[in-house]
């Protein structure tokens, strides 16, 4: 027998709200069953002199400074150009968010 049943496999799909046919509760218990083997095959492995990384390449956060350009900024009045409603300066949108008073 497998190490994930045909039973477990169906209460996951239930939980994921997934309709599987026979064929696929049986070969999703075969491959899980299989993944898992795989992991503990996996866990047999000695890894206390191998240093923690969180990645292999080497390679650095490679993101552009957060700077202003005034060349790229658009007035208020540009912004709001396309616009069919304003108030105040801003935007008008419909309401995202019902009121708890209503």
């Amino acid at each position: 027998m497998g190490i994930i049943s045909k039973k477990d496999v169906e209460h996951v799909a239930k939980l994921a709200k997934l309709k599987l046919s026979k064929v696929e509760i049986d070969s999703y218990s075969k491959q899980l069953s299989e993944i898992i083997a795989f992991v503990k095959e996996l866990e047999e492995v000695d890894t206390t002199k191998v240093k923690a990384t969180s990645q292999t390449t080497g390679l650095e956060n490679v993101t552009r400074k957060d700077e202003i350009s005034s060349e790229e900024l658009l007035a208020q009045e540009e912004a709001l150009s396309g616009s069919e409603k304003i108030h105040n300066g801003y935007f008008v949108v419909s309401a995202v968010f019902e009121s708890k008073d209503e």
